[in-house]
């Protein structure tokens, strides 16, 4: 317990950008030396397998980050064929999904955040239904479609770097709509569809597959990016963006288009099944 309240109050008082830039400086140091034992490090901390990686020996990598945002073997997160999925955009553990109720959503057990927050109020579809998928670091870090999908327009959000896991989100409040994120609205034939990038301590940054790197931002404002007459499409499955380190992908859906599979809570991998389109 007084572990638990030590790293909870210390998230408080660090200096959470200045921190996670300078691990983003060390994360992409190529001195051999360096980024060895830390990919080495982080291999024994948190158990990582690189049997699926497409470069399976770490001292092959040129930097921690580009280790941590490693590529995967081809075929090894298979694509649920169904016309109708929805799939995992990430490997993780997806810690809430169901319906929005009232324009909040949940964050942990007896606690919600509002939509309007999570997107600085620049949402425009009617969203009914959610999920949340934590990336532990040991898991795969890029960010894939869940399903067919034009890009239409991207907001980033500058905020807060609180750590994203379970305790944190247990104990502080609205940290998903405090947090720096970036918005990625696709249009879909479902409707438009929301994939929402959730920095966190120590993220040295994310990307995407149109923009490269995103966050950190440095200028303190709400940036919007608009991509209607660019015609980026992407499949499902398709990558679209990474984190280097670990964080949080939230999605969002409309007009209660999709039905979730049972027992979905839990641990998934990029790909799998995680809901149906409804047509009704």
């Amino acid at each position: 317990m007084f572990k638990d309240t030590l790293f909870l109050t210390t998230q408080k008082i660090l200096p959470q950008a200045f921190l996670s830039r300078l691990a983003g400086r060390l994360a992409n140091c190529e001195n051999p030396a360096i980024k060895n034992k830390l990919i080495s490090l982080a291999i024994k901390r948190f158990k990582i397998d690189l049997s699926d990686a497409l470069i399976e020996d770490p001292k092959a990598y040129t930097s921690f980050n580009a280790f941590f945002t490693r590529r995967l073997k081809p075929q090894a997160r298979p694509i649920d064929q169904n016309d109708h999925s929805i799939v995992s955009p990430a490997d993780g553990k997806i810690t809430q999904a169901g319906e929005i109720t009232h324009g909040r959503l949940i964050q942990a057990k007896g606690k919600t955040f509002s939509l309007k927050a999570l997107t600085a109020n620049t949402h425009t579809a009617d969203y009914t239904d959610f999920a949340v998928i934590y990336l532990s670091p040991s898991d795969y870090h890029r960010v894939h479609m869940p399903l067919d999908g034009q890009l239409t327009r991207m907001i980033y959000i500058p905020g807060k770097l609180f750590s994203v896991s379970e305790l944190t989100a247990e104990n502080i409040d609205d940290v998903f709509a405090k947090n720096e994120r970036l918005i990625c609205y696709f249009d879909t034939v479902i409707g438009e569809i929301a994939v929402i990038f959730v920095g966190a301590m120590l993220v040295a940054g994310i990307e995407t597959a149109w923009h490269k790197l995103v966050a950190p931002n440095y200028y303190n404002k709400v940036t919007h990016f608009d991509y209607k007459d660019q015609n980026l499409h992407f499949n499902k499955g398709d990558e679209i963006g990474l984190f280097n380190f670990g964080s949080t992908i939230i999605t969002l859906f409309p007009d209660h288009k999709v039905h979730w599979c049972n027992a979905m809570l839990g641990s998934t991998k990029m790909g799998e099944m995680i809901a149906t389109q409804s047509f009704g």
